[in-house]
């Protein structure tokens, strides 16, 4: 069994700052890809940014300059710096992960979401 857990959302004014967080945990043996989406009420969930194990990066272009993806493979957790926020980010940010099991099976596993408001 493996869960992603997200963390770090909250209500942030604009040009504010927050820092998400996403543990995974269970019977992995290794991850390949983390990632974090958002989702605005009545849009379409989009990609925000994503690292391979190997450090391999991608963003959004409205996340670029502003946001930062890292992690940290020996705790499996992705982290998202968000600065310079905006009311445009405001979201359900969601971490999805393609990871080896221990049962030698790639899947990929979505967290449950942490909403980020960024209002005055």
């Amino acid at each position: 069994q493996v869960q992603l857990v997200e963390s770090g959302g909250g209500l942030v004014q604009p040009g504010g700052s927050l820092r998400l967080s996403c543990a995974a945990s269970g019977s992995i043996f290794s991850i390949n890809y983390m990632g974090w989406y958002r989702q605005a009420p009545g849009k379409q969930r989009e990609l925000v940014a994503a690292i391979t194990s190997g450090g391999s990066t991608n963003y959004a272009d409205s996340a670029k300059g502003r946001f930062t993806i890292s992690r940290d493979n020996a705790k499996n957790t992705v982290y998202l710096q968000m600065n310079s926020l905006k009311p445009e980010d405001t979201a359900v940010y969601y971490c999805n992960a393609d990871l080896l099991g221990v049962n030698g099976k790639w899947a990929h596993y979505w967290g449950q979401g942490t909403q980020v408001t960024v209002s005055s």
